[in-house]
């Protein structure tokens, strides 16, 4: 009686873990939760430095392209926290595809300079498809992006001169 119990009670777990399998969307494997942060480039250096803050009420977008044509295929916006942390979710497989995070729109009149520059362009490319090899296919973690301060900080080259760096900026 008790062997088939322990029968009965493995057969029940393994119908009850096929049937929630199969009731779920193709759509639940391929939820990405995207996270990064936007900080005030006080230094115009293009990275962070102890004088950098970040920023509450900055905008990002992230854009994913057709990598053929171009052709935009997704667009959705996020707006940064108390500690300059934004967070959004995407559903689908952009494997196909070419995604940015960035910069809209900064809350700081002082500092909302973006460099266009295309070598310099001030964009995170992320991947979203569980096809790419990394592990975890749930978290992307976005590199930090920088608005850039009008004028660089009266104090920006003592913290250059504490890194041991000269950049090629003027003060």
């Amino acid at each position: 009686m008790a062997k088939f119990f322990i029968v009965f009670l493995a057969s029940a777990l393994c119908f009850t873990t096929l049937i929630h399998f199969t009731a779920a969307d193709a759509d639940d494997f391929d939820k990405f939760h995207i996270k990064g942060s936007v900080y005030c480039d006080t230094c115009r250096v293009q990275f962070i430095t102890r004088l950098s803050k970040f920023l509450e009420g900055a905008k990002v977008k992230l854009e994913c392209k057709g990598r053929e044509n171009q052709t935009v295929t997704l667009t959705k916006e996020a707006v940064t926290d108390n500690a300059g942390n934004y967070q959004m979710e995407v559903m689908g497989d952009h494997e196909e595809e070419v995604c940015e995070i960035v910069l809209v729109q900064s809350p700081d009149p002082e500092c909302g300079d973006v460099n266009n520059q295309e070598f310099l362009r001030n964009a995170a490319r992320i991947s979203l498809t569980a096809n790419d090899g990394i592990v975890s296919n749930e978290t992307r973690t976005i590199n930090p992006l920088g608005f850039m301060r009008k004028t660089p900080l009266a104090e920006c080259p003592q913290a250059f001169k504490e890194l041991g760096i000269v950049p090629d900026v003027t003060f």
